[in-house]
């Protein structure tokens, strides 16, 4: 298959909640994330879109659904299963599983956005560490009160992994 000369944009990412309302709240106060839509009510009945039971299948019968965006425009896609109902795993950190297992966000201040997690309801999973043997490039993994892992880098994807060190950079 020949490579795209462009690489396709990340449009949005969607992520379950138990409570939309506080999800909204919170991903607005501790990234500055704006709600652009919703919460919009998703039935089977209401509309023919994909998420009302052509994708979701015959067991969906009702959720909430909010729109919010980033600061690169990238959307953050919040579901709140009503029937059947959103459950919270016991074990949210099934990395093994296919599927997605975390967010990653960046942000230079890692310890100020850390910090402001913990106050606002979340978790610290790690420590800011070093992620980039011999460089300022650091990481934190931490979770919204929702049980979504989220990670923090302090820069940018490209910045973090094109300038990785020679030695480990690939594997056979």
């Amino acid at each position: 298959m020949a490579e795209l000369a462009t690489p396709i944009a990340l449009n949005h990412i969607g992520i379950t909640v138990p409570d939309i309302h506080a999800a909204i709240d919170w991903y607005g106060k501790v990234f500055g994330f704006r709600r652009i839509m919703g919460p919009r009510r998703l039935e089977p009945k209401l509309s023919d879109t994909a998420e009302s039971g052509h994708i979701l299948g015959p067991r969906f019968r009702k959720a909430l659904q909010a729109h919010l965006v980033t600061a690169n425009g990238i959307g953050l896609e919040l579901f709140q299963f009503l029937e059947p109902e959103t459950e919270t795993p016991e074990d949210n950190l099934e990395y093994w599983k296919t599927g997605v297992w975390h967010l990653c966000f960046t942000d230079p201040d890692i310890e100020g956005l850390t910090d402001r997690i913990v106050a606002e309801g979340g978790k610290k999973r790690t420590e800011v560490w070093e992620f980039v043997p011999g460089t300022d490039r650091k990481l934190c993994y931490c979770e919204d009160p929702f049980g979504n892992v989220i990670e923090i880098f302090s820069h940018s994807y490209e910045q973090t992994f094109a300038n990785w060190p020679k030695e480990g950079r690939d594997a056979d």
